[in-house]
């Protein structure tokens, strides 16, 4: 699964997480540590940045939260993100430079890169996001399966049983996924990938690629 790779998947200059990477080869493995690294990240930003907005909790000083947003830590929002109405953050979450998370989306667990948008209704958990990608009004990740087994990430030719129990989505870099999609458990979808709207969407996505209706996978042009 060489395009399921960090290094294959992200540009690790547009997140303020670049470290928690170090040492990886998946995306997912990273997973289990956010919590712990944001701790230890936000006790080291520069307080001419960032203020301290209550326990584990750090918001640039150029970002904008509206009032209606609830914020939980672990947290670091990075300068110039923009926190909308109602937004939820559960905790355990680092928002990028210039992110949009906008009115009633839900975030937990989560490393959103720099100029990720998930700006209306979404519910994004134990997931990456990739530079400048994009999940349209109302897409999900559904992060835990039916029968509440253990994620299993999977190829046309592989298997990689992953150890986790809670695991969304993981999307490379410049990926697009329409409208009230749902990426269900395990999904990998690598960079350049756009994926179409209302689709249910499972296993590893190939970059470069349109996900149509129906699961059918082209190749851009």
């Amino acid at each position: 699964m060489e395009e399921c790779k960090i290094c294959n998947m992200y540009d690790l200059s547009q997140t303020i997480a670049a470290e928690v990477f170090e040492g990886k080869t998946y995306p997912w493995e990273v997973l289990p540590e956010i919590g712990g690294f944001i701790k230890r990240l936000g006790a080291t930003l520069d307080p001419e940045k960032f203020e301290k907005r209550g326990e584990d909790i750090w918001v640039a000083k150029s970002a904008t939260v509206f009032d209606s947003a609830y914020l939980h830590g672990p947290l670091i929002i990075d300068e110039n993100a923009e926190i909308r109405q109602c937004a939820f953050i559960r905790g355990n979450a680092i928002v990028g430079k210039d992110c949009v998370v906008g009115n009633s989306t839900e975030l937990k667990n989560v490393i959103l890169f720099n100029h990720v948008q998930v700006p209306h209704y979404n519910y994004v958990g134990d997931s990456i996001l990739g530079y400048f990608s994009h999940m349209g009004a109302g897409s999900i990740t559904s992060n835990v399966k039916s029968d509440k087994t253990l994620v299993v990430v999977k190829d046309k030719t592989e298997e990689i049983e992953t150890g986790l129990k809670k695991f969304g989505a993981m999307l490379g870099n410049h990926v697009e996924v329409g409208c009230n999609s749902v990426l269900n458990p395990g999904t990998v979808i690598c960079q350049n990938t756009n994926v179409y709207p209302l689709s249910p969407v499972r296993g590893v996505i190939p970059a470069d690629s349109i996900y149509k209706t129906g699961g059918v996978i082209v190749r851009k042009n």
